[in-house]
C-alpha cells in the first residue's frame, strides 16, 4: 500500500482510523493515548470540536482565492497576533521552513535597504533544527540533513549552544542576525538559559544585529505562554517564526516582526501561493480563541507541574536508565543513557505515542488539554518500559 511513497519515513505498521481529544483509535478499536501530538501540532487534541465548526463552516463558504485578493480571516488573525505579541506585521504561511524562510529573507533584507548589504550572515547553534528546505538545513546545525544535497550555503554559522562567548567572538559587520529556538524540539528539549537570551539580545542590540526566534515547536502556549520567549521579557525578538500549534492540526505557518525590521518586505518581495487562506485563517482563529481563553494558559502551567513531577520520579528510580529531565512546559524529555528508540517502540505496544530527539533524548509533547489522568498513565506506561529495559539489560 505504501510501496509509491518516498521513502524518507519509516513509519510503524499501525494505522489510525480517527481521533478524539488526546487518544487515538484504530480500524480494529485499539486505543493510543497521543503525548506526541504530531510533533507539537495538535495543541487542542484531535477532532476539537471548536476547530471542527470552524473548518466546516469555512469549507462550506470558500476554500481557496490566493493572496491576489483580501481575505477578511487573515487580516483578523494578523491584528489579534500583533495585539498579543511584540509584532507589528506578519507574514502567513503553510509550514514551519516557510515560516523560518520568509525570517531569513525578513533579516537580509532588512540590512540591503538600510545600505548594509554585506550582512548575510546567520548564527545559529548546535542542536538546531530549522526545517527542510534548503536554506532550512543550512540553518540548521545537523550535517546528515545537507548531506547529498549539494555545497553547504554560504552565510550561516554553527555555534555551541549556550556558549554566549563563542556568539560575542563570531559578531561583526557581516552578521544580520542570531536564530535560535528558545527550547530545542529535535534537538533534545534543551532550554536556553534566561540569561543566555538577555546576552543574545544584548549582542544584537550593540553590533546592529536582528534576533530570529524559531518558536515552530516549542510556541502556541507550549511551555505555559503564548510563546517561549515571553518568559524572558527582557529578550524580545525581532523576528519571529511559528507554525505547527497554532493550526491546531491544520497546515498553518507565520513569520511576525516588528514594523521597522519588516519594512523591507514590500509588494514582490515575498509570497505565498496557499499562505493565509480561508480554511486555514478560520482554524488559527479558533485555535486563537482557544489559546487566549481565560485560565487556558493557567492550566498548561498547572499541568505541566504535574507532568515534571511524574516524570522526576522516573529519574529517582532508574538512575541507571535516566540522566535528567529536559525541555519547559509541556515540551518535555527525558535524557537516557541508552538509544531511546527502545522506549518509544515498546511504549507503542502498550498504547502510548511518544516521540525522540537530540540522539538519547524521549520527547514527549501531549496535547495542551491532558489531564492529571492522562499524566498517570502515560508515565505509568513509560515506567513498565524502563522496568522491562532494566530487567533485559541496556
Amino acid at each position: 500500500m505504501r510501496e509509491a511513497l518516498m521513502s524518507v519515513y519509516g513509519p510503524p505498521d499501525v494505522v489510525f482510523e480517527r481521533g478524539e481529544g488526546v487518544r487515538l483509535y484504530t480500524d480494529d478499536g485499539r486505543e493510543f493515548l497521543d503525548f506526541i501530538a504530531g510533533i507539537s501540532v495538535n495543541c487542542l487534541g484531535h477532532a476539537h470540536p471548536k476547530l471542527v465548526a470552524a473548518l466546516e463552516g469555512q469549507a462550506g463558504k470558500l476554500w481557496h482565492l490566493s493572496n491576489m485578493f483580501r481575505v477578511p480571516d487573515a487580516e483578523r488573525l494578523s491584528e489579534r497576533y500583533v495585539a498579543d505579541t511584540f509584532a507589528d506585521k506578519v507574514f502567513f504561511t503553510n509550514s514551519g521552513t516557510e515560516a523560518i524562510e520568509c525570517a531569513l529573507k525578513t533579516a537580509r533584507k532588512y540590512h540591503y535597504i538600510n545600505d548594509d548589504p554585506e550582512r548575510i550572515r546567520i548564527l545559529s547553534f548546535e542542536g538546531s533544527f530549522h526545517g527542510r528546505s534548503l536554506g532550512a538545513i543550512n540553518a540548521g546545525a545537523n550535517p546528515k540533513y545537507r548531506e547529498g544535497f549539494g555545497p553547504t550555503m554560504e552565510g550561516f554559522t554553527h555555534l555551541p549552544f549556550g556558549d554566549l562567548a563563542a556568539v560575542e567572538a563570531e559578531m561583526g559587520p557581516d552578521v544580520a542576525a542570531i536564530l535560535i529556538e528558545p527550547v530545542q524540539g529535535e534537538g533534545g528539549c534543551r532550554e536556553a538559559p534566561p540569561e543566555y537570551l538577555i546576552g543574545l539580545r544584548k549582542l544584537c542590540d550593540e553590533h546592529g544585529a536582528l534576533l530570529i526566534y524559531d518558536e515552530v515547536q516549542c510556541g502556541a502556549g507550549r511551555t505555559g505562554k503564548l510563546f517561549a520567549h515571553e518568559w524572558v521579557p527582557e529578550a524580545t525578538p525581532d523576528i519571529m517564526a511559528v507554525a505547527k500549534g497554532v493550526g491546531g492540526g491544520f497546515p498553518l505557518g507565520a513569520c511576525l516582526a516588528t514594523e521597522d525590521v519588516a519594512k523591507g518586505m514590500q509588494v514582490g518581495s515575498h509570497g505565498s501561493t496557499y499562505g493565509g487562506n480561508p480554511l486555514a485563517m478560520a482554524v488559527g482563529n479558533a485555535v486563537w480563541d482557544e489559546l487566549t481563553a481565560p485560565g487556558f494558559l493557567e492550566n498548561v502551567n498547572r499541568i505541566s507541574s504535574a507532568l515534571t513531577q511524574s516524570l522526576s520520579s522516573l529519574e529517582e528510580r532508574y538512575p541507571d536508565l535516566v540522566e535528567g529531565l529536559r525541555g519547559k512546559g509541556l515540551l518535555r524529555g527525558v535524557a537516557l543513557k541508552f538509544d531511546p528508540m527502545r522506549v518509544r517502540r515498546a511504549a507503542l505496544d502498550k498504547g502510548l505515542l511518544v516521540g525522540t530527539a537530540g540522539g538519547n533524548v524521549l520527547r514527549l509533547a501531549p496535547p495542551l488539554i491532558i489531564t492529571e489522568n492522562d499524566i498517570r498513565q502515560a508515565v505509568s506506561i513509560i515506567d513498565e518500559c524502563l522496568s522491562d529495559i532494566q530487567k533485559e539489560g541496556v
